[in-house]
């Protein structure tokens, strides 16, 4: 099992800026993916950014230019800086972590989510 914690969330003005972080404890694979997913009420849960463990980034195209992905240099913890937000930018944001074992063999870990509000 993976725990995952979140912190970093809050309320911010449009135009302002929030740094999310997730720590992950627990049975992590050599081979893994971290990344930030964001999700509104009633919707899907979408990809916000993706970094893995030979950090290959991955970005949602509405995020791309704003937000930068990072991990620490053990691997455990994963950052999101959040610039320039905006409103569309409101959401519960859920941290992840994909074991890849081999194949199509994988398991996914969510944190508890963290809201991000971005108002006036």
């Amino acid at each position: 099992q993976v725990q995952l914690v979140e912190s970093g969330g809050g309320l911010v003005q449009p135009g302002g800026s929030l740094r999310l972080s997730c720590t992950a404890s627990g049975r992590i694979h050599g081979i893994n993916v971290m990344g930030w997913y964001r999700q509104d009420p009633g919707k899907q849960r979408d990809l916000v950014a993706t970094i893995s463990s030979v950090k290959t980034i991955n970005y949602a195209d509405s995020v791309k230019g704003r937000f930068t992905i990072s991990r620490n240099r053990a691997g455990t913890t994963v950052y999101l800086q959040m610039n320039n937000l905006n409103f569309e930018d409101t959401a519960v944001y859920y941290c992840n972590l994909r074991n890849i074992y081999g194949g199509t063999s994988k398991a996914d870990f969510w944190g508890q989510g963290t809201q991000v509000t971005v108002s006036s």
